[in-house]
C-alpha cells in the first residue's frame, strides 16, 4: 500500500571549496546597502551553473564578479562588469546566459570573457531586476524578473524568451519570482517566490500560453522564502529555503529530504547545480560565505537541456 507521509530523510552538506582570501574585501556596495540591509558584505554567491568541461561557474552579485572554479578547485576570476550578476545558464553554443539584476539579460563568451546585452528591457519597459533563468529543450528560455516586489507589492514577472527571439510574459502578478525550473516533461514550470514563502506552478499549455496558474508548495519559517529551485529526473523538486536547507519534495510535492548545513555561518543556501559522475551531487552557493558545498541526492538531477 502506497503511503505518501514516509519520514523525512537528512543529508548534511560539507564543504567543497571556499572563495581564496585574495577575492575577499568586505566593504559596502549600492547593491548591499538595501538588500543586505548596509551591511558589508566579502561577497554574495549565487547561479551554479557546469559548462561541459566540468568547471563550476558563479556569479557574485555586489561586486559584479563571474568565476570559474576548475575540477581541481581553482578559482578563476573571468569577468568583473559594472552590473549585479544574479543567474547564470549555459546553452547549447556554449555561451553562458546571465541574468543580471542591473542590466537586463546578457551573454558571456566563455572563452574571451566578452559580456554582450542580450535583453535591457521588455516591449520598451525596463526590467525590475532580473533573478534566475532556465533553458526548455527546444531552446526557449525562461527568467524571473523579481526586482524589489513582495506581498505589497505583487508586481514581479516571469518571462519565456522564446529561440526565435519572441518574448512572452507568462505572469505579472508574482510577490518576488526567484529560482526557475521546468518540469521532465516541460509541461509545468515551476517558480520560487521568495516573499510569499512558496513554489508557484504554471501549465504550460500546447501553444505555450500559461493556465489555471497555482501553488505546488507552501512553505513556513526559514529567514525568508526560496531561493534557487531544480528537478531531478523523477520530477523531484529540490527548493533552496533559506535559513533552513534545501529541501527535496516528490512528484506529488511531498518532502522527501532536507539537506542541512552545520554553523551558524552556513544560513544562506540560495542556489544548487547536480554535477559529479553520476549527476547525483549537488553544489550549493552559500551566498555570505563564499563557500560551495556539496551533498548526495537519492536521484540524479533531471537533463540540463541548455547542454544538449
Amino acid at each position: 500500500m502506497y503511503n505518501p507521509f514516509q519520514p523525512l530523510e537528512k543529508i548534511k552538506a560539507e564543504v567543497h571549496t571556499s572563495m581564496p582570501a585574495k577575492f575577499r574585501k568586505k566593504s559596502r556596495t549600492a547593491w548591499s546597502d538595501p538588500n543586505r540591509q548596509g551591511a558589508e558584505v566579502e561577497c554574495f554567491l549565487e547561479g551554479p551553473s557546469f559548462d561541459r568541461d566540468g568547471n563550476l561557474w558563479i556569479v557574485d552579485i555586489p561586486f559584479g564578479r563571474i568565476f570559474r572554479i576548475s575540477p581541481r578547485k581553482d578559482w578563476e576570476l573571468v569577468v568583473q562588469y559594472d552590473g549585479w550578476p544574479n543567474g547564470l545558464k549555459f546553452h547549447q553554443d556554449g555561451r553562458a546566459f546571465i541574468t543580471c539584476y542591473k542590466k537586463g539579460l546578457l551573454v558571456l563568451d566563455p572563452k574571451t570573457g566578452k559580456l554582450e546585452t542580450l535583453l535591457e528591457t521588455a516591449f520598451s519597459e525596463g526590467f525590475k531586476g532580473l533573478n534566475d533563468l532556465h533553458f526548455a529543450s527546444n531552446g526557449d528560455l525562461y527568467f524571473t524578473d523579481q526586482g524589489q516586489t513582495g506581498i505589497a507589492d505583487p508586481t514581479g514577472r516571469v518571462f519565456r524568451l522564446r529561440a526565435n527571439g519572441a518574448l512572452d510574459r507568462l505572469c505579472s502578478n508574482v510577490p518576488s519570482p526567484n529560482g526557475i525550473t521546468l518540469s521532465t516533461t516541460e509541461k509545468h514550470c515551476y517558480v520560487g517566490v521568495t516573499r510569499s514563502n512558496s513554489v508557484w506552478r504554471l501549465p504550460i499549455m500546447a501553444d505555450g500560453s500559461v493556465s489555471k496558474t497555482g501553488v505546488a508548495i507552501q512553505l513556513s519559517g526559514g529567514a525568508a522564502g526560496p531561493d534557487g529551485i531544480e528537478m531531478d529526473a523523477e520530477n523531484g523538486l529540490l527548493v533552496c529555503h533559506l535559513g533552513v536547507g534545501i529541501w527535496r519534495f516528490d512528484a506529488n510535492m511531498l518532502p522527501t529530504h532536507l539537506v542541512y548545513a552545520e554553523g551558524h555561518h552556513h544560513h544562506h543556501l540560495d542556489n544548487l547545480a547536480f554535477g559529479g559522475p553520476d549527476n547525483k551531487t549537488i553544489y550549493i552557493t552559500e551566498a555570505l560565505s563564499g563557500d560551495v558545498l556539496t551533498a548526495t541526492m537519492p536521484v540524479a538531477g533531471k537533463k540540463l537541456y541548455g547542454l544538449a
